[in-house]
């Protein structure tokens, strides 16, 4: 099968996938490389409307846009992601901070921690915000 290429985990030019695109790699991430039939039976658990047909061609363009890797060596072709999923996540952070927060990292995290954070999750960043001064 093919793997994660070591290029594609540093690299931008990888195209940003939709809302839609995102759903199936969220699956892929959490369960590996899939073949179509594997991926929806996967999605269709959280969208029961989502045709096979549906996901086999979001697959096929996500493959032709470099977002997965297709593995053609057995008769049902095996997808799996291109990136890493915190390559991605910290690709796309890095995309939203610039658009939306004008680049500041510091903007972003306010905006996060005005009602996006439960009390665990702050007690959780306060730790880890205490760590880091200790280091």
């Amino acid at each position: 099968m093919n793997s994660v290429p070591k290029s594609a985990s540093s690299t931008s030019a990888i195209p940003k996938p939709t809302a839609s695109e995102l759903n199936l790699l969220k699956i892929l991430w959490q369960q590996g490389p899939m073949n179509a039939k594997q991926v929806h039976e996967a999605a269709h658990a959280e969208r029961p409307d989502l045709a096979y047909a549906t996901v086999l061609r979001h697959l096929q363009i996500m493959h032709g846009k470099g977002i997965l890797t297709r593995d053609e060596s057995q008769r049902s072709h095996v997808y799996a992601p291109s990136q890493e999923q915190d390559s991605l996540q910290t690709n796309l952070l890095k995309d939203l901070i610039q658009k939306v927060f004008a680049g500041s990292g510091k903007a972003l995290v306010l905006a996060a921690l005005r009602g996006h954070v439960s009390a665990a999750e702050r007690n959780e960043i306060e730790q880890i915000l205490q760590e880091e001064k200790k280091s």
